[in-house]
């Protein structure tokens, strides 16, 4: 790294000791960045490194609640508001019992990037707790979510911060969230979370387009090269909102979906994925990948090794941070695999991102192929403001025009720093820069 990269990457370390992750992803934007700096000088002067990996805020509180047993349990939450150059906070809130403030910082600060790159008017921001709804009643989480809200109300506003859903976090849960908001705050404000029902006020593709949207960059990719998705093997790892809706449009653009994870292994339907029985067993029943199989002729279980070991010419990691290592990377391009495109924040890990690198394979860094979730968000805001309701395919094409968008602005950028094909430069570079100068734009504060 540059002079000025190290020394800003040095102070990153000291500041947030044993944040692992946080250090990854500040890592991976610091690695792109040293020709813009010689490049715009003014960046290192106004110490804009510096300031962009100092969050604005980070809430810390405690959240209590009682189970069904009547016992008092008491969990950890969080809110990251990172950066608002660009507009209000904005990004999901992920109630896992990995949650701490490393997680919730490295996520955040990811979300600066993508929410620059979906080119609407939103800032990075991100929360959670350590709260695992996975085995609780729909009472303990409502209360849970409740007295997670009690706190969290007083620092949001859709002018201000505006939170959506993540892992553990699904209509459900936003709807109690902006319940207690509303019975707190004596106000509808429609704005303040993304994820509702559509019934009140959530917009449609919401659900679907982080799927989508991390999809349609795949093929922007593969188009680049006068290629489709049409006739390849798709394999998705993870099995919620966000996986099922990448193999639905996989499917629909002709490719087949042959794999998909949960946390008890990999599911191999060389057929190609039912997806309505997918979806029932997962988004309504909440069952196991073995409740598909068990009800799926052809399908098999398999609980030992990875699902990249499964041949496939396009793999989309839909799961968690740094769930593709150097060896599921191996194996992947030993398979033939031509195009990877992130789903989940951060599932590959530095070592694998360097053996695609060299390989040449087409990759799309979360930051840029998954942007499609919260730029949906941003429609779902826009259509709360106006008090008006999109259709179906409205929405889709607008998630697809922006989609084109993000991907036209990450190839010129890598062409602009002599990085043509580079999707991680170009979508660090372009996010970034476009932060720095509103940055610059509003002073120091």
């Amino acid at each position: 790294m540059e002079q000025q990269l190290e020394h800003a990457y040095e102070e990153v370390l000291r500041r947030n000791p044993g944040e692992a992750e946080f250090h990854q992803a500040v890592r991976e934007v610091f690695d792109s960045l040293g020709p813009v700096l010689r490049k715009n000088p003014r960046y290192v002067d106004a110490a804009v490194l510096e300031r962009l990996c100092e969050p604005e805020r980070q809430i810390i509180f405690r959240v209590p609640w009682v189970d069904d047993a009547g016992r008092v349990r008491i969990n950890r939450g969080f809110r990251v508001e990172y950066n608002s150059a660009l507009g209000p906070y904005k990004g999901g809130l992920r109630f896992h019992p990995s949650v701490y403030l490393g997680i919730v910082k490295f996520l955040g600060f990811e979300q600066i990037f993508k929410n620059a790159l979906s080119g609407m008017p939103i800032g990075g921001g991100k929360g959670g707790s350590d709260f695992d709804p996975r085995g609780r009643s729909q009472h303990e989480i409502m209360r849970f979510c409740q007295s997670f809200m009690t706190e969290l109300y007083r620092h949001l506003g859709e002018y201000t911060d505006v939170p959506a859903g993540d892992i553990g976090v699904g209509q459900r849960e936003i709807g109690y969230l902006f319940g207690q908001y509303k019975r707190i705050t004596n106000r509808y404000e429609s704005g303040v979370l993304t994820g509702k029902g559509i019934s009140w006020g959530g917009s449609l593709v919401r659900t679907e387009a982080t799927g989508y949207g991390t999809v349609l960059f795949a093929n922007e990719m593969l188009a680049t090269k006068g290629q489709s998705l049409d006739g390849r093997k798709v394999t998705v790892s993870g099995s919620g909102n966000v996986a099922i809706f990448a193999m639905e449009k996989a499917t629909q653009l002709g490719a087949t979906a042959v794999a998909f994870s949960d946390s008890s292994g990999y599911v191999v339907d060389e057929a190609g994925i039912d997806l309505e029985l997918l979806k029932e067993v997962k988004l309504v029943e909440r069952g196991r990948a073995k409740d598909y199989v068990d009800r799926r002729p052809g399908a098999r279980l398999v609980t030992g090794g990875s699902i990249w070991d499964v041949p496939a010419d396009v793999a989309l990691p839909c799961a968690t941070q740094n769930e593709l290592g150097e060896d599921a990377a191996r194996a992947l391009l030993k398979n033939g695999v031509v195009a990877v495109a992130e789903g989940a924040n951060m599932p590959t890990t530095p070592e694998a991102l360097r053996l695609f690198q060299e390989a040449g394979t087409l990759f799309g860094p979360g930051k840029a192929a998954n942007a499609g979730g919260v730029a949906t968000s941003a429609l779902e805001m826009q259509q709360n403001a106006s008090r008006d309701s999109w259709t179906f395919e409205y929405t889709e094409e607008r998630l697809a025009d922006i989609m084109r968008d993000v991907h036209a602005r990450c190839a010129a950028t890598a062409d602009e720093y002599g990085r043509p094909g580079d999707y991680i430069v170009g979508a660090n570079i372009a996010g970034f820069t476009k932060v720095a100068d509103a940055m610059l734009a509003q002073g120091v504060i």
